[in-house]
């Protein structure tokens, strides 16, 4: 039995043109919110942007130069709509598989006002040579950084 993870927790803010018809923040935008989760708790790719707060796990902005994560997969499934609030939504992240070349970040989105959880996602990532397209192995110290944050599916 896997044992409980370190759950990283994550507030992104969410924009008024996030709204759809429905008056929800529409399903496209779910998928931007677990990517600003995934940057908050991980940091962003080594390369990209400006200096910033640290990340909670440095693991993105730590990999050697020329190497990105990719996203190979996203699993949503939506438990309720999330009403656009001028407050952030509350995340919680953490990794519920990690393999030999790829990860998975799990998450679940919930209601900052009520608590409700509105969504629950994983995202596999792999890590990829830049130059060749080549798969490149999780390091033995980015396997170490995240093994704390290691838990169980939120599909299982």
């Amino acid at each position: 039995m896997m044992q409980t993870p370190q759950v990283i927790q994550c507030s992104v803010g969410m924009r008024w043109g996030d709204m759809d018809a429905y008056g929800h923040v529409n399903n496209v935008e779910i998928l931007r919110i677990l990517e600003e989760a995934r940057i908050h708790a991980f940091g962003p790719p080594g390369g990209t942007g400006g200096p910033g707060r640290e990340p909670v796990v440095a693991l993105f902005n730590n990999v050697p130069a020329g190497t990105q994560a990719l996203v190979a997969e996203h699993r949503v499934k939506y438990l309720v709509p999330l009403t656009y609030r001028n407050i952030p939504a509350d995340i919680d992240v953490w990794i519920s598989a990690l393999k030999g070349a790829s990860l998975t970040i799990a998450y679940v989105i919930r209601d900052p006002v009520t608590g409700e959880s509105c969504a629950k996602a994983e995202t596999t990532l792999a890590f990829v040579d830049g130059g060749s397209g080549r798969l490149l192995r999780i390091a033995p110290e980015q396997k170490d950084l995240m093994l704390p944050y290691l838990g169980s599916s939120v599909f299982a």
